[in-house]
């Protein structure tokens, strides 16, 4: 399976990104506050792993982030080690962040 066909959504009651496939819920939890999107934890169940799916709920964060002219604060580790590979999103991180992670 490949990201493009993994379907997220963002279900802000729950302050999640989530992504349901196979009975099975992967999501990426959020928190919103001035400017700025938390990202605090990330969760793919095992039976789920290998499939891109963590990497697909955290494009649709990234994108969701763009859109609304938010920066990136990525206290789960899963999202932090994102930025270390991917240096064409680092535009998108706090201030604070870019220092914490040594980028």
């Amino acid at each position: 399976m490949t990201t493009a066909a993994i379907d997220v959504v963002d279900n802000p009651e729950a302050q999640q990104f989530q992504a349901r496939i196979d009975g099975h819920l992967a999501f990426a939890e959020y928190r919103l506050i001035k400017g700025a999107i938390m990202f605090t934890h990330t969760e793919v169940p095992s039976a789920l792993g290998g499939r891109g799916i963590g990497s697909a709920l955290i494009q649709a964060g990234l994108k969701a982030a763009r859109e609304r002219d938010l920066k990136v604060m990525p206290v789960c580790p899963f999202f932090a080690a994102w930025f270390g590979k991917h240096p064409e999103d680092r535009d998108l991180l706090h201030p604070s962040y870019k220092t914490a992670l040594g980028l």
